[in-house]
C-alpha cells in the first residue's frame, strides 16, 4: 500500500475545501439547516457539477468518474471539518453502490446518471435497526434486525397491479427529502421469508408519509416513513442482506471519515482558542498542561485519520473489509467524541453557548456515537469477523 495521496486526490481535497470555505461558512450552515431540504440546495447541485463530488463513486458510463472508496472518504473528511448539511452520505456512499449491486441494467440507467448529477438524491430506509447493524459492522449480517415476516418491519405483498408496501422507519437520514427511497422490506410471508430492497420515487408513489425529526444534531437531518400500500418496484431481483453486508466495508470508511474531519476541525479551533484565550497574563495554549492535552488529541486524529485512509483502501465486499471498516469507524467516532469534549472543556463556558460552534462538533459526536456506533460493538464484532477469538486447534487465529 502507497499511504501518499495521488496528485487527483489531493486536487479533490483542495478544490473541495477552497468551495467549502466560501459557501459553508458557519453562518451558511445554519441557515441551511432551516430550510425545507435541510441543506443548502445550490450549493447541492454545484457539488454534482463542478467537482463531480456526488458522482465520485459512480461508472463513468452512468456519468460519474469512476473513483474509489478512498476519493470518497477523503471528500467526506472535508465535509465533515464544516458539518455540511447535505445528501451525500445517504446517496453517495448507501443508495449508490445499492443500484449498482442489484439494480438491473435498465433500473441503473434509470437512477445512477440522477443519482451522479445530484439531481436526483437518494436515501436508505430501514425498519427497526441502526445502520451499522445492518450493514453487518455491529451485528451479525443474519437480517434479524428486519423482525420477521407475519409483522413487524415493513412487509411486503405482490398484488395484481404490482407490489404494495406496508410499515414504518425511522431516523431515515434525508429521508424527508430525497428523491428515491430504497426500502428494505419482507416479502414471501413467513414460511419463506426473506428480505428485498424496493426503489419507491415519493413524488410519484402514494399514500408515503415523510415527518422531518427534531434531531440531536440539526446538521444531520432524519426523518421517519411511513408506508401504508404504498406501491414499489423490486430493486433488481436479488437478496438484499448479502448487498447489504458487502455495502459495510465501503460504507464504514465514509462515514469514519466524516468523522475525522469534524475531530480535525474542532481541533483546529480548539488550539486557535487557546492561542488568544488568556489567563493569569499569558494565552492558556503556553500552559504546559494545556501543550499535552493539544498534543495527545492531535496524534490521536492522525492515527485515526491513518485507519480510516487503510480502511479506505482495503475497503471490499468481504468479512475482512467490514472488521477492517468496523475497526476504523471505532476509533473514529471515539476520537470525534474525545476531541469534541476537550474541545468544550477548553473552551470554557463559551464552548457551550449557541452562538459558538464547538457545540455544533459536540452534538455531531454524540449523535454520530448513538447513530453508528456503540464503539464497543464495533470492536467486538470485528474480533468475531477477524477470528479474534477463534481457538480451533488449539491457538487464537488472528485475520487482520
Amino acid at each position: 500500500m502507497d499511504a501518499r495521496l495521488s496528485d487527483e486526490q489531493k486536487e479533490v481535497c483542495r478544490t473541495l475545501r477552497e468551495l467549502l470555505q466560501k459557501h459553508a461558512s458557519s453562518e451558511q450552515v445554519r441557515a441551511a439547516v432551516r430550510t425545507r431540504a435541510g441543506y443548502d440546495t445550490d450549493l447541492w447541485r454545484q457539488l454534482g457539477s463542478s467537482p463531480g463530488l456526488v458522482g465520485l463513486a459512480v461508472e463513468q458510463r452512468y456519468g460519474g468518474t469512476g473513483c474509489g472508496t478512498l476519493e470518497l472518504a477523503l471528500a467526506a473528511e472535508e465535509t465533515g471539518r464544516v458539518l455540511l448539511p447535505s445528501p451525500l452520505l445517504p446517496t453517495a456512499a448507501l443508495t449508490v453502490p445499492l443500484v449498482t449491486a442489484l439494480g438491473t441494467p435498465q433500473q441503473r440507467a434509470q437512477l445512477l446518471p440522477g443519482l451522479a448529477s445530484g439531481e436526483l438524491t437518494g436515501a436508505l430506509v430501514l425498519p427497526g435497526t441502526t445502520l451499522t447493524t445492518a450493514l453487518g459492522l455491529a451485528g451479525p449480517d443474519d437480517g434479524a434486525w428486519a423482525g420477521d415476516g407475519r409483522a413487524g418491519g415493513v412487509q411486503a405483498r405482490h398484488t395484481a397491479d404490482g407490489w404494495r408496501l406496508y410499515g414504518e422507519a425511522g431516523q431515515v437520514l434525508d429521508g424527508h427529502s430525497a428523491g428515491l427511497l430504497l426500502v428494505a422490506a419482507h416479502t414471501g410471508g413467513y414460511a419463506r421469508s426473506r428480505t428485498l430492497l424496493f426503489a419507491v420515487r415519493p413524488d410519484r408513489a402514494h399514500a408515503v408519509t415523510r415527518t422531518r425529526l427534531t434531531a440531536l444534531d440539526e446538521t444531520r437531518p432524519q426523518a421517519r416513513i411511513e408506508l401504508r400500500d404504498t406501491d414499489a418496484e423490486p430493486l433488481g431481483t436479488g437478496d438484499a442482506l448479502p448487498a447489504l453486508a458487502a455495502l459495510g466495508g465501503s460504507a464504514a470508511p465514509v462515514l469514519a471519515a466524516e468523522a475525522v474531519g469534524a475531530a480535525a476541525r474542532a481541533l483546529e479551533k480548539t488550539v486557535e482558542y487557546a492561542r488568544v484565550r488568556e489567563q493569569f497574563g499569558r494565552p492558556i495554549g503556553s500552559f504546559q498542561a494545556v501543550k499535552h492535552r493539544l498534543a495527545d488529541l492531535h496524534v490521536t486524529v492522525q492515527a485515526a485519520r491513518s485507519a480510516v485512509y487503510y480502511a479506505a483502501w482495503a475497503a471490499a465486499g468481504t468479512a475482512r473489509g467490514r472488521a477492517v471498516g468496523a475497526l476504523a469507524l471505532a476509533q473514529a467516532l471515539e476520537t470525534q467524541w474525545r476531541v469534541a469534549g476537550e474541545a468544550v472543556q477548553l473552551h470554557g463556558g463559551i464552548g457551550v453557548t449557541w452562538e459558538h460552534d464547538v457545540q455544533l462538533y459536540f452534538k455531531r459526536a454524540a449523535s454520530d456515537e448513538l447513530m453508528f456506533g456503540p464503539v464497543h460493538r464495533l470492536r467486538a464484532h470485528a474480533a468475531e469477523l477477524a477470528g479474534l477469538f477463534d481457538v480451533s486447534e488449539g491457538r487464537e487465529a488472528v485475520v487482520l
